[in-house]
């Protein structure tokens, strides 16, 4: 149980949920598979494979949402709507029209969906009710927003606050890499990325090659700004800090995995000492990051209290081959 990308947001000092509520509201919307006309279906699963939703290590608790999309490309409905509509038409003397044919697809679709090939994939958040974080492990913050509106949906009230910090990731990432040094409890590492900021949004992308040498400072004094840096911290996690203060490409080095038996034969155990050390390690990351750009800007965050009565719909999830399957 590592997470490989962090979307962080903040939950307020005063929310005041507790284990057992939050594992009663999650119940509510539990995952079920596809109907035979469903396109999608979403809801809560337990991360452990057992009956229990929140699954909770020394004071952290972590949480899966269940994705289930039937495949069915677009390109198989219109062929099949188009050899019918040309028997139709044989058969007709003229040819359908529009609403005609989009009669047809909606019909073929209807057919076709209960022997469509479905995906599964799991999407997990880590919640830390002491010091108010919300990590959910996506790519991207759109895709974290599945995991948000399920939330919405499915708690009776679920504030957020969006995490704002005094220096923006772009400033402060420039301002490391021009004075060739990082801030304390971090390494500037050989990833980087530079986009300049005119219309041509010309970029620049260094791996795995040193970036202290005066190639990057022109760069910069050239106008362009950092949109993503390879950082270490304190010699235990290497990640991509991104322009949206996004933590990407999480690896918790050998000084941390090597705390865990992987030749344990009791699959609960190991997932619970996996998360018990991956939280431990972000319990101290997230905040040094903070630190590192000038501090949480409290005054300026943005709140976001939704009911779970007057939210809209959820969107379909976006489905991907990087997708795990369950």
């Amino acid at each position: 149980m590592w997470f490989k990308n962090l979307q962080i947001y903040r939950l307020p000092a005063g929310w005041d949920i507790g284990l057992e509520r939050l594992e009663a509201q999650l119940a509510k919307k539990p995952f079920h598979p596809c109907g035979s006309q469903d396109m999608e279906s979403r809801g809560w699963l337990s991360p452990l494979g057992n009956e229990v939703l929140v699954h909770a290590v020394g004071g952290q608790w972590l949480v899966c949402l269940g994705f289930e999309h039937r495949l069915l490309p677009s390109a198989v409905v219109k062929q099949e709507a188009d050899e019918r509509a040309e028997e139709l038409a044989e058969q007709q003397g003229y040819k359908l029209g529009r609403k005609q044919l989009k009669e047809l697809r909606e019909q073929i679709t209807q057919e076709l969906l209960p022997r469509a090939f479905t995906r599964r994939r799991r999407m997990y958040a880590w919640i830390d009710p002491v010091n108010g974080w919300l990590v959910i492990d996506a790519a991207s913050q759109s895709k974290a927003e599945d995991m948000l509106e399920q939330l919405r949906h499915t708690l009776d009230s679920f504030p957020l606050t969006l995490l704002r910090t005094e220096l923006s990731p772009m400033s402060a990432m420039a301002d490391w890499l021009a004075g060739g040094e990082a801030p304390e409890g971090f390494t500037i590492d050989q990833d980087c990325e530079l986009r300049s900021v005119s219309e041509d949004k010309a970029a620049v992308r260094y791996v795995r090659h040193p970036l202290e040498g005066d190639e990057v400072k022109g760069h910069l004094e050239a106008g362009k700004l950092p949109t993503r840096l390879a950082l270490t911290f304190d010699d235990r996690v290497s990640f991509v800090l991104t322009e949206k203060l996004e933590i990407k490409r999480v690896d918790f080095l050998d000084i941390v995995r090597d705390q865990v038996d992987g030749d344990a034969d009791d699959a609960e155990a190991l997932f619970n000492a996996e998360f018990a050390l991956m939280t431990g390690e972000l319990v101290h990351l997230l905040p040094a990051v903070v630190r590192a750009l000038g501090g949480e800007l409290a005054n300026m965050a943005v709140e976001s209290q939704v009911d779970s009565s007057l939210a809209p719909a959820p969107s379909p999830a976006a489905v991907t081959a990087d997708d795990p399957p369950f």
